[in-house]
């Protein structure tokens, strides 16, 4: 008998805020003995072509994103992230919605930047803008550059309540979670909610949330993630059961600014394939 395919489904490449380019993200998944990869960064699909060109023997790629959303059911409203899975990346609503949501993340960037240097801390924007090579800016290209200058010694003290958690921390643009999950299914994509339950991130969305989410096409949620504890495991688990949704678990993986490895958590074969086989953007792509 084969052992089960080995299945990570949420990683980040230096096309958003990860440490590894997609090539590199791609191969190391195959070294690390995974079956099936996806590539989910911030916001854009900048990483899809590179990972594909790179896929080695014996990988699969599923080409995705991690969309930044927001419920507006709660004041202030709540930030949440939603996994999209093999959607058409040329679908012109989602385009415009993406592109919408890196230019205000990297205006934001702008203006902590611009708060730290107002509080005489030695950053430079074009520095940070330098190191997201291209990239969706983000917070942790900011960590980086407080790292750097010998402020904080890792990513989790730069976010912090003394520094980008809560002194430097601005609101940024989101797309409404109604919304992504229609532009998702529009484009051909399957939507999956990331690591719905994690509230050592912050606050959490109610359980009617997900419900309303699936009645308009939510497919699934993310259960096994480093971010869940086990009975919030339980927690999503029971409620993909009651709601009909498909489970997944991924490492999330973002290199060196994570301890997390690729493959930590990992997705079983049927939820994997329903996936696939929900998927009208684009394909799955297999490499030799």
């Amino acid at each position: 008998m084969s052992a089960a395919p080995r299945i990570d489904l949420h990683t980040h490449s230096t096309a958003s805020d990860g440490t590894l380019g997609p090539a590199e993200l791609v191969r190391a998944a195959a070294e690390s003995g995974l079956d099936v990869v996806a590539i989910t960064d911030h916001d854009t699909t900048a990483g899809w072509a590179p990972a594909l060109a790179a896929l080695p023997a014996g990988l699969s790629l599923v080409r995705g994103a991690e969309l930044s959303c927001r419920w507006y059911g709660e004041e202030p409203p709540v930030p949440l992230h939603l996994l999209a899975y093999l959607f058409d990346p040329d679908a012109p609503e989602l385009v415009a919605e993406l592109a919408r949501v890196r230019a205000a993340r990297e205006e934001r960037g702008e203006r902590i930047v611009a708060l730290l240097r107002a509080d005489g801390i030695d950053v430079s924007w074009p520095e940070i803008l330098a190191g997201a090579a291209g990239g969706t800016v983000g917070r942790p290209h900011i960590a980086q550059a407080l790292i750097r200058a010998g402020l904080v010694t890792t990513t989790t003290e730069a976010f912090g309540s003394d520094w980008l958690g809560e002194r430097y921390r601005l609101p940024k643009e989101d797309i409404d979670v109604f919304r992504a999950v229609r532009l998702v299914r529009a484009a051909g994509g399957v939507p999956v909610f990331a690591h719905p339950r994690a509230s050592r991130r912050g606050r959490i969305v109610p359980d009617e949330l997900i419900a309303d989410l699936a009645a308009i096409g939510l497919a699934g949620l993310e259960a096994d993630h480093e971010d869940h504890s086990p009975a919030e495991r339980a927690h999503v688990r029971a409620l993909a059961d009651e709601l009909g949704l498909l489970v997944t678990g991924s490492s999330d993986f973002h290199g060196t600014h994570k301890t997390v490895r690729l493959g930590a958590f990992t997705t079983d074969a049927e939820a994997y394939e329903r996936i696939v086989a929900e998927a009208r953007g684009v394909t799955e792509v297999a490499s030799g």
